[in-house]
């Protein structure tokens, strides 16, 4: 047994008394919660509210806040303040939460499967896979929208599903699912650059753009699929949930328990793929949001194993708060320079532009990754 393995139970023995579960009911349905977890979790929807609000108050226009509850509630004011706050603003606020909550909850799916930290679909292939789809129906097709999102699903299930094939080989191990990952993932990076160099300039700029993972531009049919998607998977995903606990004890101790095995995680990674297809779909291959979300969940709530809810409330909070800072990004070094004139690096022209979120939760996923293994930087020779 290694120390992923004993992961979950070293967190359970630390805990103390805050990890201790609390059962719950609502007539025939009882569900068991842990009180640090349901803190982190009202927390981080907090804090995913406040930044959706300081969202709309903020841009190339700015908006008080009793003119943004004024065109949110009813519909009056200034006609440019309601159309940024309803028709620009909102909807990409609301899809960084909603992108980020299923990022969250397909690492902390994928992680607890494998029980390995690393096994996020960033990682292991699963975005690469609907790159590659997308950038197919993009350069060969010129697709719209839509048909760009349903070949992002579908390359990522196709990807998901050679990856599992050739990682479950005496049962799916954490170590071999990454590495083989990493294999498809430098695989399918040179495809999509081949494809790339082979299509014309405005294709290849549309594809750029869409694999930087970017919310910029993103309007309300973004957020009605990501909510019907959302509706479909996310009960699914709590109904299993007992059983991912069960998975994280290992195959043969919750086959003991009366569990099957294959079956649980085969619907499990259908139920991750799903949410990483959604999200990649809806707004690209936002990189990192999966691998670090559900870590940063573990570590707030102290919870024996990756908590399902704990890891979308932090996913939606990090994926909304780098959509934050991408878009203020170009205004603060302006800012910057309009004080320190030997600082000054923007011009006038960039002020109002905005950074791909996906530059920002790279930049910030890198860092948290250089983290996480300098701490760890010991455990390898013990």
């Amino acid at each position: 047994m290694t120390a992923t393995d004993l992961a979950p139970r070293e967190r359970a023995a630390k805990g103390g008394a805050g990890t201790r579960p609390v059962s719950l009911w609502a007539g025939r349905v009882s569900f068991r919660t842990h009180p640090r977890t349901a803190w982190v979790c009202g927390v981080g929807l907090l804090v995913s509210g406040l930044l959706l609000t300081v969202s709309l108050c903020v841009g190339a226009y700015p908006v008080p806040v009793p003119d943004v509850a004024r065109a949110l509630f009813v519909g009056t004011g200034d006609r440019l303040a309601v159309h940024f706050v309803n028709q620009e603003r909102l909807p990409q606020a609301l899809l960084a939460i909603l992108v980020g909550g299923a990022l969250g909850i397909s690492g902390a799916v994928f992680q607890s499967l494998s029980r390995n930290p690393l096994a996020s679909p960033d990682v292991i292939g699963f975005n690469s896979g609907a790159a590659t789809g997308a950038i197919v129906v993009i350069v060969a097709f010129g697709g719209s929208a839509a048909q760009v999102a349903t070949g992002a699903i579908g390359g990522g299930l196709l990807t998901a599903l050679v990856v599992y094939l050739l990682a479950s080989k005496g049962g799916v191990h954490g170590v071999r699912l990454v590495l083989i990952g990493l294999g498809v993932t430098a695989m399918l990076g040179s495809v999509n650059s081949y494809l790339l160099t082979r299509s014309t300039l405005n294709s290849a700029q549309n594809a750029h753009i869409w694999l930087i993972g970017t919310l910029s531009g993103r309007t309300w049919g973004s957020v009605r699929t990501m909510v019907v998607a959302l509706l479909v998977l996310l009960p699914a995903t709590v109904l299993l949930g007992r059983r991912l606990r069960m998975l994280e004890l290992g195959d043969e101790l919750a086959s003991g328990l009366g569990l099957r095995v294959d079956r649980a995680r085969l619907a499990l990674t259908v139920l991750g793929i799903g949410l990483c297809g959604v999200a990649v779909a809806s707004a690209g291959p936002v990189p990192f949001v999966a691998l670090a979300a559900p870590q940063i969940a573990a570590r707030l709530t102290r919870s024996p194993g990756v908590s399902v809810a704990a890891a979308g409330v932090t996913g939606a909070a990090l994926l909304s708060a780098a959509h934050l800072a991408s878009n203020q990004f170009f205004a603060v070094l302006a800012w910057v320079g309009d004080r320190v004139p030997w600082l000054a690096v923007v011009d006038d022209s960039q002020r109002n532009s905005q950074l791909p979120v996906g530059v920002t939760t790279a930049v910030l996923g890198g860092l948290y990754l250089a983290w996480v293994l300098f701490n760890r930087r010991g455990e390898g020779r013990r």
